[in-house]
């Protein structure tokens, strides 16, 4: 099954393909996880997103769709994949569904995590993240409960910058909804709720 996940930043998007990934072997594809990687590991591509994923932009359509590309032809992808964070727009839209097409594949479901924005602004600004092993956590979280490393948080978790993302969301990436419902492969699930629960949906609607 290969599957598009929607939803603003802090939807809660990652934690619903984390347990798809866990209970059905998909490759999570994570547009923002292959971004900081290159930033952390200092690539050309990672200079040059790095400016933009600090002030809270996003990154240019070639720049994540050269990324996108590579993984999608590693060998776990073939499989089956789960894109997060990607597209981002009506343009990478079309652009999947010709490189797609190109590989003899299609998607099956584009997989809406809807959630109210002031409830995001909430859940990113009490976000924090390990500076060693990655582990998302809360500001209640003095040290990782993974690793004991030091909690920081992002410079795209702070309130002002979660403001400038969920308005470029709203003007670039809202209008993916209505061009995956034209497609009628789109299924909505209420995100505002406990994550299991979300999950039990997330499963009924691609039916699994």
């Amino acid at each position: 099954m290969n599957i598009v996940l929607l939803g603003a930043p802090g939807a809660g998007k990652g934690t619903q393909a984390q347990r798809l990934v866990r209970d059905f072997g998909l490759a999570h594809i994570s547009t923002g996880d292959l971004l900081r990687a290159a930033v952390k590991n200092g690539t050309e591509l990672g200079v040059q997103a790095k400016a933009y994923m600090d002030a809270g932009d996003l990154v240019p359509d070639q720049l994540v769709i050269d990324l996108v590309k590579e993984r999608l032809s590693e060998d776990d992808a073939r499989e089956g994949f789960m894109l997060d964070g990607f597209p981002r727009n009506t343009v990478q839209a079309v652009t999947l569904d010709s490189e797609l097409s190109a590989l003899g594949r299609e998607l099956d479901c584009a997989l809406l995590v809807d959630v109210p924005f002031d409830v995001i602004i909430r859940r990113l600004s009490s976000r924090r993240t390990c500076r060693s092993c990655g582990h998302i956590g809360t500001a209640s979280d003095e040290t990782c409960p993974v690793c004991g490393g030091e909690m920081y948080q992002r410079d795209d978790d702070k309130p002002e910058t979660i403001k400038n993302r969920l308005a470029v969301y709203e003007k670039s990436t809202s209008p993916l909804v209505e061009y995956y419902r034209g497609q009628g492969i789109l299924k909505i699930v209420d995100g505002d709720r406990d994550p299991d629960e979300v999950y039990v949906d997330t499963k009924k609607a691609l039916g699994l």
